[in-house]
């Protein structure tokens, strides 16, 4: 019944038509009776069947006129949807545009008129039938691969497809089409102004139907421009680009092929080839929120947003300051890191460029120049166990120029996969892209700051030996390494002053960055060079000579020792000696290895850093049948090996480059074998020196417990929901963070960096490393834990490891009561043990490493109890274990983690540091608190006095006292520096956790010892101040927040800034004495310390809020927080005090985010976004401020809470997905999201003032899609929707549609529905 009824009513509409149409009857007239007679049979309008009837009605029986006309009258009284008409008519006029060309004139005619007003046809019913219907006529799903589940992704799909047909059918027309690399269409395309009377029957003629052909192709064109450039169309094709991204290429590849070789669009005159591409092209049509200040201060004033762009002019290299906190920060020698510096830098400075808005030209320069200030800052560094100049040389020049390349390998990698992808074929060359160039243009200005390119003494010679490297090759003169090995500088005929620039230059062409073009820049050398010096050896010993065959002689082992490999190919010649030289050979090369190239090779620094690591793991040969491990027979070059990377600069060298975890794996693989050997093996070296397997044990044990903080007490390993920093550097995470590095899947082969250390990981061994691969190392682990646990337990009589503690007992106190038959006596936790006279005195225990190691914390309670109940001396205490360290260095590391864990037990009573039983301090005391106050002068912080007269002698508790004289038992040579070097931080640590004022009186014993440590020693001691003192921390924080905002001055000119929070060194050569300390390398050389650091959160943010005010209050006039005066004059005015407002403002958050991120990592950063800032929300918070009313200074905090929640989630975990840390962060920012929208939806309540949260979820916003889109793609779609409806709720529109643009294809039909919302 109901098909019938159907049926009677479309042939009632049908019978309507033919009547209209043979009297030629007013469509309007046509309409409205259409339109009744469907409402009266239940039809609801706009209708789908009524627009697939006249589409069908019009093609291709009744193609006339009048039937176009009641078309565009349907269209007209809305009782058809362009939405469904225009892609049926599609279907159906383009690929017969030839044979009718008049009709597909008519069509784009309907199209120009109708298709851009789509906005009243969004709420159509009878939703999925449609679709189902588009879909099968168009198979919309099979092409664009999408669901049209919503509306608006059925506008987009629709939008695009039309706009693509008339592309291809261009394409077609002009004969195109085969160029592209489908050569066809994915549509069917084979076979202005007019009025639509008349024109059939004028140009079907013949004559006229070639000439419409060429005209349609014109007008298609001209309409395609239009789609692009139309607000409404053109945001919708911004949503297809953005969600798919494939197709979007295709498209875009095939409109450049149009504007390259389209004759017709040549000949228009509403656009040009140049516009046409311009249109597609990534910088246009991106909907992106506007300025973060355009959005939540547009109800103060709409000045504050030029105000922000002004700012940024005004003292730029503040934008980079968390860069040169980082590089500074990576210069604390007390602790290694895990992760590569050039990976967390690659992500650091991808973040800053984005959240600055800035060029590459301008994040390049920028840091370029952190490092050059990096560098500048400690010319000539103050001596001690600390890393000095070669690290920072290592990082100007090798780490930064790696990351440099690294990015711009990222960014031609990605160019190149995507022309492949659109080409179907691989590229055969590089292409050469933004980043590539802007290097180049950044390197060409950096030659202007010469205040920052004076280099150091130390590498003067380089510098200038750079500079007349490329006046010769200028001057047409042909020379290599080998010219420079023979002649002294000073003997060349030209001034040939080189300075840093030279060097950065160096590296970035041993890089592939430049090419020797670089060498004639204006102003890169002075003058040319006419002729060489006529008096040069013919040959010396050098890098050329070796490489022509000379042998290693003991001059030419010296010679590549000093000087460091110019070339790849040199390092590998030394590589492949070590492998497969003869024993001495291996021990030579692995000197040089060792030698210049290491720690002054910047130009092939990694490839050095790469070969001693992969030498730490030597393969099996294969003829080798031994029972032993292949690594005995190493020894000697695995020790040398071992010894040459001890000193501090190497180990960090080994840290900045990402080596640690692969290298921790070869030195516990190394401790394995060697530890486990009896000392019945040694070697003689071509030196005359012997060496044992007890001497390669503490060496790669001395090396190992460098690499994580072994000695510190467990309640640092968890405090709260977050550790602190660095705390996972335990064995098992070095072990993971190694095994990562095998994984090669996925982005990770598109990392370079990633993929450098895979190789070398890969190289030692293939599969996954773990701790249970060292049953030895594993036993002491879990004893050195259970020590700094609990007090020492566990030692059984008649066990061998009695048997062992009672032998060296023996051993350590022989000498006592001159030889009698009893020598001592000592009772232990659990145990006594005794020696006699009747042992031979020159015998020592032949036992492995490990089983001494295991007897030596019961051996040093053993006599640290003696010396307490008064059966040892403090001399004869330190005789013995002077001792004990000396038979076996590594036991230096058990006496380490059994004093510190003994310290903080607080059992020992404190004895008198009197000159009689123990060292005095007394001799300095004074004068190193004089020193201290100096040094913290700028913090404000109290010092407390160190002694209360001059009568009360200095106290330690017994096993700092005892440590601190046993190390100063040590000299000061090459030999004792690498234990002296795991020894000095870990008394430093040790003494930091005793009462107040151990550290100073520690310092003062070692000062006597050795005065060239003297900064270093009174640096070390200034820092305990600050480790259990809280509030001290907050004065020290605070001290950085004015010293880099300049609130000390009313010129924000001439204060402030990364000069005085970081200042420019430290030391007694300075000024003529020691001198007050910047705060903010004073805050780095702490906080990792600090145990507690979960009260940094709600401080920084506290700290960053009272800055806003501070701020507020010095550079805006009073009588303008309330409201900006109107006039020219008072505009002009408020917009310089904006500026210089929304400069600190931003400058406060960056500094924030970088104390915060450094302080406590990517948990810290977790926790501050989970929990305090929702908490800070909530929370009500007063001002006591007499200038902090109305609403400027409450939107300044949401402002700068923005940007500081937004810089610490980038700072944390990248803008991008590249980053392993990126894994981690939807989970996070959902979250907070959720948070957000949960407060919009009215479901939370907050306390704060609603003018900071208005500014900052506005602000928070912005700069999401602004800067990390990739954050909102990762966000779940309801979530961003609920956010998008309380935007629009604020009238927030463009924030909110920007936000929907860039959600992913769960948010496109959203985003095309406020789209057309928004255009009525």
């Amino acid at each position: 019944m109901e098909v019938s009824l159907q049926c009677n009513l479309w042939d009632s509409v049908l019978e309507l038509t033919k009547v209209a149409q043979e009297k030629g009857g007013d469509p309007l007239v046509w309409a409205i009776q259409v339109s009744s007679c469907l409402s009266s049979s239940g039809v609801s309008l706009p209708s789908l069947e009524l627009a697939n009837f006249l589409v069908s009605h019009i093609c291709w029986e009744n193609n006339l006129p009048i039937a176009w006309k009641f078309l565009e009258k349907a269209l007209v009284l809305k009782i058809v949807s362009p939405i469904i008409v225009f892609p049926l008519l599609s279907s159906r006029v383009i690929q017969n545009r030839h044979l009718r060309p008049a009709a597909f004139r008519l069509y784009m005619e309907l199209l120009r008129r109708h298709i851009f007003s789509l906005k009243i046809h969004v709420n159509m019913q009878s939703y999925m039938k449609i679709v189902n219907f588009l879909d099968s006529v168009l198979h919309l799903t099979e092409v664009f691969g999408v669901q049209a589940d919503e509306l608006g992704v059925l506008v987009v799909e629709i939008i695009f497809s039309i706009v693509w047909q008339l592309l291809d059918a261009s394409l077609d027309d002009e004969g195109l089409l085969q160029l592209t690399p489908e050569k066809k269409s994915r549509w069917p395309t084979k076979p202005e102004d007019m009025e639509i009377d008349g024109c059939i029957a004028d140009m079907e003629r013949n004559e006229h139907k070639e000439r419409l052909k060429n005209l349609n192709t014109l007008l298609a064109i001209e309409l395609i421009g239009q789609f692009l450039q139309n607000k409404v169309t053109a945001r919708i094709l911004y949503l297809a680009r953005q969600n798919m991204p494939v197709l979007w290429g295709a498209f875009v590849q095939r409109i450049q092929l149009l504007a390259g070789n389209s004759s017709a669009l040549q000949s228009s005159n509403v656009i040009s080839p140049e516009t046409l591409l311009q249109l597609t092209s990534d910088a246009h049509n991106l909907i992106k929120a506007n300025s973060l200040q355009e959005h939540y201060v547009r109800s103060t004033s709409r000045s504050l947003a030029t105000c922000a762009r002004l700012c940024f002019g005004s003292s730029r290299s503040s934008l980079w300051l968390p860069l040169d906190l980082f590089l500074e920060d990576a210069m604390d020698g007390s602790q290694v890191n895990a992760t590569s510096a050039i990976e967390i830098i690659t992500d650091l400075v991808k973040s800053l460029q984005a959240i600055n808005a800035t060029t590459w030209h301008e994040t390049f320069l920028g840091l370029w120049m952190a490092a050059l200030r990096l560098v500048q800052r400690e010319r000539d560094p103050i001596e001690g166990p600390v890393p000095r100049l070669d690290t920072r040389l290592c990082m100007l020049f090798s780490i930064i120029t790696l990351v440099i390349a690294d990015l711009i390998e990222e960014e031609e990698s990605e160019a190149c996969d995507e022309i492949e992808t659109s080409i179907g074929r691989p590229m055969k060359k590089q292409v050469e892209t933004t980043r590539r160039r802007d290097v180049v243009s950044c390197l060409q200005n950096l030659g202007d700051y010469q205040g920052l390119l004076t280099p150091p003494q130390a590498v003067t010679s380089a510098a200038n030996q750079a500079a007349a490297k490329a006046m010769m090759f200028r001057s047409g003169i042909n020379t290599n390494t080998s010219y420079f090995e023979c002649i002294n500088m000073k003997d060349m005929p030209t001034n040939c002053s080189g300075n840093l620039y030279h060097l950065i230059v160096e590296a970035c062409i041993a890089r592939n960055l430049l090419d020797t073009s670089a060498y004639f820049w204006p102003g890169y050398v002075n003058g040319l060079m006419n002729q060489l010096p006529h008096s040069m050896p013919t040959q010396v010993p050098g890098w050329s000579s070796f490489m022509k065959g000379a042998a290693l002689t003991p001059a030419m082992i010296n010679a590549l020792v000093s000087a460091p490999a110019s070339s790849l190919a040199e390092l590998e010649k030394i590589f492949e000696m070590v492998t497969k030289g003869a024993d001495d050979e291996k021990i030579a090369a692995a000197t040089i290895l060792c030698g210049a190239s290491l720690v002054r090779g910047w130009n092939i620094q990694e490839h050095t850093v790469n070969f001693i690591t992969r030498l730490l793991s030597p393969p099996i040969p294969t003829d080798y049948s031994g029972k032993d491990s292949h690594l005995i027979g190493y020894a000697p070059m695995l020790n040398v090996l071992l010894v040459g990377i001890a000193p501090v600069d190497c180990v960090q060298i080994f840290s900045l480059h990402g080596m640690v975890p692969q290298l921790a794996a070869s030195l516990m693989t190394i401790c394995e074998v060697f530890g486990s050997c009896a000392p019945n093996i040694s070697w003689t070296l071509t030196t005359g020196e012997d060496i044992s397997v007890h001497a390669v044990f503490s060496n790669a044990f001395a090396l190992l417990l460098k690499l994580w903080r072994f000695n510190h007490p467990p309640i640092e390993y968890r405090v709260g929901d977050v550790p602190p920093v660095g705390c996972q550097l335990t064995p098992e995470y070095l072990l993971l963070v190694r095994n990562s590095h095998l994984v090669s899947s996925g982005n990770m082969l598109k990392d370079p960096n990633r993929r450098r250390l895979a190789t070398v990981a890969s190289s030692s061994s293939p599969n996954p490393i773990f701790v249970d691969s060292f049953p030895k190392l594993r036993v002491w682990y879990r004893q050195h834990l259970a020590c700094i646990a609990s007090t020492l337990s566990g030692l059984v009589n008649g066990t061998l490891v009695c048997q062992t503690v009672d032998v060296l007992l023996n051993m350590m106190f022989k000498k006592i009561n001159g030889g009698s038959q009893s020598l001592i006596f000592i009772t232990s936790g659990s145990s006594s043990s005794s020696g006699t006279g009747s042992e031979d005195t020159s015998s020592r225990p032949k036992l492995p490493a490990w089983d001494i190691l295991e007897a030596v914390p019961f051996v040093v309670d053993a006599a640290l109890t003696a010396c307490a109940h008064g059966r040892l001396s403090p001399r004869e205490l330190c005789t013995g274990l002077k001792d004990l360290a000396d038979f076996l260095p590594a036991s230096l590391a058990t006496i380490v983690s059994y004093f510190s864990a003994e310290v903080t037990r607080g059992v020992w009573k404190p004895v008198f540091m009197n000159g009689t039983d123990w060292p005095s301090p007394a001799a300095n005391l004074s004068n190193v608190e004089e020193q201290i106050k100096k040094i913290l002068a700028a913090t404000g912080v109290d010092v407390p006095s160190l002694a209360a007269g001059s009568s009360s002698p200095a106290i330690l508790p017994l096993p700092l006292a005892a440590f601190v004289s046993l190390t100063i038992t040590y000299k000061l040579d090459k030999a004792s520096q690498r234990f002296l070097n795991l020894a000095g931080p870990a008394l430093e640590s040790l003494a930091a956790g005793c009462p107040w004022p151990c550290m100073p009186i520690v310092a003062s014993l070692w000062t006597q010892k050795a005065k060239r440590w003297s900064d270093f020693l009174v640096f070390s001691a200034s820092r305990t101040v600050f480790l259990n003192n809280n509030h001290a921390v907050i004065q020290l924080l605070k001290s950085c927040f004015i010293a880099t905002l300049g609130l000390n001055s009313s010129s924000i000119s001439s204060n402030g800034g990364i000069g005085a929070l970081l200042g420019h060194g430290f030391g007694s050569h300075f000024y003529g004495g020691i001198s007050p300390v910047a705060p903010g390398i004073l805050y780095l050389r702490v906080y990792r310390s600090i145990r507690d650091i979960m009260f940094l959160r709600e401080e920084i943010v506290s700290l960053l809020m009272q800055s806003i005010s501070d701020i507020a209050c010095s550079e805006l006039p009073r009588q303008r927080l309330n409201k900006l005066k109107t006039s020219k004059n008072g505009k002009k005015s408020g917009n310089v005090s904006l500026a210089a407002t929304m400069t600190k403002v931003k400058l406060a958050a960056l500094l924030g985010a970088s104390l915060l991120w450094l302080s406590g990592g990517s948990g810290l950063v977790q926790s501050l976004i989970k929990e305090t800032l929702p908490s800070w929300f909530l929370s009500v918070h007063s001002s006591n401020q007499e200038g902090d009313t109305g609403l400027l200074v409450p939107m300044l905090k949401g402002y700068a809470l923005a940007y500081f929640a937004v810089l610490c989630g980038a700072f944390a975990s990248g803008v991008d997905s590249l980053s392993m840390a990126s894994k981690r962060r939807p989970k996070i920012i959902g979250r907070h999201v959720e948070f957000i929208a949960s407060v919009l939806d009215g479901k939370i309540s907050l306390g704060c003032d609603p003018a900071t949260w208005h500014a900052y979820v506005s602000g928070f916003v912005s700069l999401m899609v602004g800067c990390t889109p990739t954050w909102v793609f990762e966000v779940d779609a309801e979530l961003l929707k609920r956010l998008s409806k309380g935007l629009r709720q604020w009238h927030e529109e463009d924030l909110a549609l920007a936000l929907l643009s860039i959600g992913g294809v769960g948010t496109m039909g959203s985003a095309a529905e406020l789209i057309l919302e928004a255009s009525s």
